[in-house]
């Protein structure tokens, strides 16, 4: 049978996240003409994801199949792997356990894909449900939280501008990542420990890097659950550090080599460039001003970020 979408959900632990989202699930409107599948891939969970799901199995009342499959190597880049490779369908949607999209999320997904052959990858408009509000200068740190609000109407990503939809309610074209995606990518997601991450970005630098484009669609909308956790230094600033650590992989992925040491020279001056004018700017305030704080942080890892990754033995992968 043909499936014309796949709805796949990577997750950790998800056990008290995951029933809402399939709840929407369960809810989707105008798909009476769709052939759909569900996917939960378990990224080496170790609470009751796994029971959580097959109780939604034995009681699933839709014609649309919810399929589980647990993928042992921890990281999001290996459960999206294992997501392509599971799927049945040349369509495949990514939503995080966290991820709670609109009732016609699914069929806005398929219909783009349709109107846009062209498209290798698609975002979805991403609005915050926030456990406690923020900071109130949060928002110019708050799109590395997945947050994707970029107006009304479709929009192309530029390779030039040098900017890509965060992984969080993206629709990835398999002949796309086919093409594009190394089997062993370098990123491979934030583990115990680890806070390195942008796997997401890598994989859809190599599929523009192809000649896909990467679009962003509005009319596939969520809503992204951020606990008032995500919102302590505790968190924050090994999350900034994490991003800006893996830069030199995202930022290098479409430079010719012969040139690299170039353009790698031009990033670390223009990443002291801002590291010093932060510090005129805010000077004893980063220490107080949180999202001051993340900032610097993000600037002096990536930085660091080609020294980092060369002695932790990631760029010889």
């Amino acid at each position: 049978m043909c499936i014309d979408f796949t709805v796949a959900i990577p997750t950790y632990n998800g056990e008290k996240r995951l029933p809402e989202l399939l709840e929407l699930l369960g809810k989707q409107v105008n798909t009476q003409n769709l052939i759909w599948e569900i996917i939960i891939v378990d990224n080496n969970s170790n609470d009751q994801t796994a029971k959580i799901v097959q109780a939604y199995q034995q009681n699933w009342p839709h014609s649309y199949p919810l399929k589980y499959c647990f993928e042992p190597q921890q990281g999001a880049a290996y459960a999206r792997k294992r997501a392509i490779q599971e799927a049945k369908s040349e369509l495949i949607g990514f939503l995080d356990d966290d991820n709670y999209p609109k009732l016609d999320w699914v069929v806005s997904a398929y219909n783009f894909a349709k109107e846009h052959p062209q498209a290798g990858a698609y975002g979805s408009q991403i609005h915050p449900d926030w456990e406690i509000e923020p900071p109130e200068n949060f928002q110019r740190i708050a799109a590395f939280l997945a947050i994707t609000e970029r107006g009304n109407l479709p929009l192309k990503y530029e390779p030039a501008k040098k900017l890509l939809p965060p992984s969080a309610g993206l629709v990835v074209r398999r002949q796309a990542w086919l093409d594009s995606v190394p089997n062993n990518s370098i990123l491979t997601g934030r583990v115990a420990g680890n806070m390195l991450t942008s796997e997401d970005l890598e994989m859809l630098s190599y599929i523009q890097k192809s000649g896909w484009e990467i679009w962003y669609n509005p009319q596939m909308e969520l809503f992204h659950k951020i606990p008032a956790s995500r919102l302590k230094k505790e968190y924050l600033i090994p999350f900034f550090r994490g991003i800006g650590l893996s830069r030199y992989v995202t930022r290098m992925i479409t430079i010719k080599p012969w040139i690299k040491p170039f353009v790698l020279l031009a990033y670390m001056l223009n990443d002291t460039r801002k590291i010093l004018l932060h510090l005129l700017k805010y000077q004893w305030k980063i220490k107080t001003d949180l999202v001051a704080a993340c900032e610097m942080q993000l600037f002096v890892s990536s930085l660091i970020s080609p020294f980092y990754l060369w002695k932790k033995g990631y760029l010889k992968k």
